[in-house]
């Protein structure tokens, strides 16, 4: 895994930028459905916006799918039941009946009982000489249809054939006369205990009937002819005109269609989505720079591209009707876990105008989708709070709920007939959305990315690493809250990431847990421990809390965009004290022995946390600082840094450095509680 992020971590690898948007493409274009798209959307209930059409070619006028599923209904309902009978059931039945016989006339004598059974055997021998039926389906004309030698059949009357729930009437009328009448219920219990029915439904040849009949259903109702007026421009998609239409697009895409036209609809699909990726990578380039240059965010969102625009293409072209089922806003929070608001919105928008091509009815999708997820993605601001994943689904099913229903009186005139069933569906996709966040999960695992959410949790100075801090290197911990407060106030007024700034500010400084007393924030006493080391010692011991600070933070497990923090706080800049020291005792020490490893900062962010760490540093040694004393001392210290080539790998700007520094004069003013003195 740690050599596979590596080698997304390549910077600037334009082969693995070109691969990686080739690969893309071609599996996105994959997805796209292989026919002809009808060139005219419409909609039902909405105006005619394109020219008078009038039929291109003969074709013909196809039933609805009301109508059609209203004919197999009708054949179902009048469908013939065809039934069989089985001999071996009468010889069962009269086996029962010997072995039961006794026990229903045990108080009668014997010879009056073998009269009794000899009369219920006859009434046996005479029904089942008919047969026995249990129920009847679609009799038609008091008749059934019985099955014989397989494929035959032939007809009987019901008024000939038992019905098990006439059993009592029967018995009854059969035994009315002396003295069977007596032990009516005698036989009543002996025949409702053996009776079996030995007619029954032949589900194999019914089913074969039935099937056959709706193989017969004609599709069609008419045809249109080449020609013939189909719908003026300017009028209602409704009725008629809406059921024409869909037989000209469904003819269109299903009939006209050959090879020439596949590799001219493949080509096109090509040229677009190349466009599209085109203008994201060359955003990305322009406006994003350091995403552009991290092979592995680049991955991240391609991957979300891809995953969604599959999904959303499986569904289309297995269970169209479920195609808002598919929670597509689950991409743009799973980003904006990783990736600036601006970054989300364009890669969600390019995303949904991929989608576009393959879902029906696409602008209503297309729209639902934009303004329900923009809602989610723009409105709760703090996403990163593990309770808003309830608002975001709570808040995208009632969009869903409010634009498919505006939607609906648009087209229809009425708010009533609302297909409820999409209702469902909105509402799965809000429970679909819950599932953001241990998708983002996976994503920091796989990548090494942080996410809001994660850095949220590092953010709290109860935590393992900053409780030990705050012990064993108190001065450090106070230290490294002043230098998060000024960073995260400099990010936010550049538009950097405030929050990582801020969890890299506290965590920049841990390696110092290790030689506490060395550093001069945790020297309680006036005794300093580097009057007994020489320069080259204590040297050692100052830029070894960089590379102490790293090991600690990857044996605790912190993201390696925190660990950055820790590399760059002091960039590959001099510990000039030391330095001199050594050099007014020794003039051929190497300067190389008295500079921090790096790498120098490589981002806003962390150039932000270096700026900030060493103007909060130096400022402590000001005694009664003044406003001009800080405006002075701050510019002193940012130009060291950036005469010495600090910022050349970041991508910040001078003009940002100038807001910066006005940041930390404000801040360490009102730190200070200094009055400004205005001119009188």
């Amino acid at each position: 895994m740690k050599k596979f992020r590596y080698t997304l971590y390549l910077r600037e690898s334009m082969i693995f930028k070109l691969i990686a948007f080739l690969v893309a493409l071609i599996l996105i274009v994959q997805v796209f459905p292989k026919k002809a798209k009808f060139k005219y959307e419409f909609q039902k209930g909405k105006l005619w916006q394109h020219e008078t059409l009038y039929a291109p070619f003969d074709f013909p006028l196809k039933k609805t799918a009301e109508q059609i599923e209203a004919e197999k209904e009708e054949i179902k309902e009048n469908s013939i039941v065809y039934y069989q009978k089985d001999s071996s059931v009468y010889q069962s039945v009269i086996s029962n009946f010997n072995n039961k016989k006794n026990t229903h006339f045990s108080g009668v004598s014997e010879q009056k009982k073998q009269e009794l059974l000899a009369k219920g055997e006859e009434f046996l021998k005479k029904i089942y000489q008919e047969g026995v039926i249990l129920s009847v389906e679609n009799t038609g004309e008091g008749e059934i249809n019985l099955i014989r030698n397989g494929n035959e059949f032939y007809e009987v009357s019901l008024n000939n054939i038992l019905k098990l729930n006439e059993l009592n009437s029967e018995i009854a009328k059969y035994f009315s006369d002396a003295p069977y009448n007596k032990y009516k219920k005698n036989y009543y219990d002996l025949f409702f205990e053996i009776l079996q029915p030995d007619i029954t439904i032949e589900q194999n040849f019914t089913k074969k009937t039935l099937e056959e009949s709706l193989k017969e259903i004609v599709y069609t109702r008419g045809w249109v002819k080449k020609g013939q007026l189909i719908i003026a421009r300017g009028e209602m998609v409704e009725g008629e005109r809406f059921n024409t239409l869909l037989s000209l697009q469904s003819e269109y895409e299903e009939e006209t269609w050959n090879h020439q036209n596949y590799v001219w609809s493949l080509t096109g699909y090509y040229v677009l989505v190349s466009i599209v990726l085109l203008v994201i990578g060359l955003y990305l380039k322009i406006y994003e720079k350091e995403i552009y240059k991290n092979n592995v965010k680049i991955a991240v969102i391609l991957i979300n591209m891809l995953t969604i625009i599959a999904f959303v293409g499986i569904i289309t072209q297995t269970f169209p009707q479920y195609i808002y089922i598919v929670p597509v806003g689950m991409m743009a929070l799973i980003l904006k876990s990783f990736f600036d608001l601006r970054t989300v919105i364009f890669v969600f928008i390019a995303t949904i105008l991929i989608i576009g091509f393959i879902v029906p009815n696409s602008f209503q999708f297309v729209f639902i989708q934009v303004v329900a997820v923009l809602a989610i993605i723009i409105a709760p601001r703090d996403l990163h709070y593990r309770l808003n994943s309830f608002v975001s689904a709570a808040l995208i099913t009632g969009a869903y709920f409010v634009i498919y229903t505006a939607f609906h009186a648009i087209t229809e005139g009425t708010i009533s007939g609302l297909n409820i069933s999409l209702f469902t569906l909105f509402f799965l996709n809000g429970v679909g959305m819950l599932f953001s966040q241990p998708f983002t999960y996976i994503y920091e695992k796989t990548f090494g990315l942080v996410s809001d959410v994660s850095l949220l949790e590092l953010s709290d100075t109860n935590s393992k690493l900053l409780r030990e801090l705050s012990e064993k290197a108190p001065g450090t911990f106070q230290h490294s809250m002043q230098v998060a407060n000024l960073a995260e106030v400099a990010a936010s007024e550049i538009g950097a990431n405030a929050l990582l700034v801020r969890v890299g500010a506290l965590y920049h400084d841990i390696g110092k847990m290790l030689n506490p007393v060395y550093f001069i924030e945790n020297q309680k006493t006036t005794t300093n421990p580097h009057d007994s080391l020489t320069p080259t010692q204590s040297a050692k011991i100052i830029i070894g809390h960089v590379t102490d600070g790293i090991e600690l933070a990857r044996k605790n497990k912190l993201p390696q965009r925190i660990i950055d923090f820790i590399r760059t706080h002091h960039g590959t800049s001099l510990a000039y004290y030391f330095y001199r020291k050594e050099f007014e005792q020794n003039s051929d020490c190497q300067e190389f022995d008295f500079r921090y490893p790096g790498p120098k900062p490589f981002s806003k962010e962390t150039a932000i946390l270096m700026m900030a760490d060493s103007v909060e540093a130096a400022t402590k040694s000001l005694k009664n600082p003044t406003y001009e004393m800080l405006d002075e001392f701050v510019e002193k210290i940012i130009k060291k840094q950036l005469d010495d080539n600090q910022f050349m790998n970041a991508d910040i700007t001078l003009k940002e450095i100038e807001k910066i520094k006005k940041v930390f004069k404000d801040k360490l003013t009102n730190i200070y509680h200094i009055r400004i003195a205005y001119p009188e």
